[in-house]
């Protein structure tokens, strides 16, 4: 209930303050499970996909951090996101438990498959536990491009612009089907192709440059060729789905 009522309150406010422009909502499914998967500019992206979308509420897996001081916790918990613990091994497998469970609700799951907001405005190397929530879950992925949020909020500022009516697009995408690849969640190169599949369509609804590095808070460092498949199932540092 609260969440919906966020939403009627947030949404007109933020067309009236920003030029929001969408495109592809009729690819995103009136019923069923599905993830969406964006690019990630800005922490108000996980604002204007649930505010765009219509009649169908959105659940993130949002971290711990969020939720150790009232102040934030029961807005988080108000608009229906669940705390994750990040912190590898058995934390992140709970994660991805966690995100199976929503799923299995027929909900809809946001995630970033960067794994965190990008440094540069570029499109970064997808981590592949979105790949190992669409192969065991059996659900589709709605690729998802972002345009013009970090104008709106760069990652260093702490609050929003709210001059200049910024254009702002929300690009959905065709869903992708990946049944063909059912049971074979546990294949390290499955799940690498299908993660660069989604990458690539979300670089064609964003229309940024794609660089083959994993995203961080500090320079990104290349991949060693040696080690370019192996990859961990954390979803994200930010708030995954939106």
């Amino acid at each position: 209930m609260v969440y919906w009522l966020f939403k009627g309150f947030l949404k007109p406010l933020m067309r009236l303050i920003y030029k929001v422009e969408v495109t592809g909502l009729e690819n995103v499914p009136t019923k069923g499970s599905a993830i969406i998967a964006a690019n990630h500019l800005s922490f108000l992206d996980s604002f204007f996909i649930p505010l765009v979308i219509k009649r169908r509420k959105m659940t993130y897996l949002a971290k711990a951090d969020y939720f150790k001081s009232w102040k934030t916790a029961w807005f988080f918990r108000s608009v229906g996101q669940i705390p994750c613990e990040r912190e590898g091994g058995k934390k992140s497998q709970q994660s991805l438990d966690i995100a199976l469970e929503v799923l299995s609700e027929q909900k809809l799951l946001g995630i970033y498959p960067e794994g965190t907001r990008s440094p540069d405005g570029k499109l970064h190397r997808g981590r592949t536990g979105v790949a190992r929530l669409a192969l065991q879950a059996g659900v589709p992925v709605v690729p998802v491009g972002h345009v013009g949020t970090d104008l709106v909020q760069p990652k260093n500022r702490k609050f929003p612009r709210v001059t200049g009516r910024i254009k702002v697009r929300v690009n959905f995408g065709t869903p992708l089907d990946f049944s063909r690849h059912a049971g074979q969640e546990k294949d390290r190169f499955v799940l690498r192709s299908v993660t660069d599949e989604i990458v690539y369509e979300i670089m064609q609804l964003s229309g940024q440059e794609y660089v083959d590095e994993y995203a961080s808070k500090k320079s990104t460092i290349p991949m060693p060729e040696s080690v370019r498949l192996i990859d961990d199932i954390d979803l994200s540092e930010e708030v995954l789905a939106g």
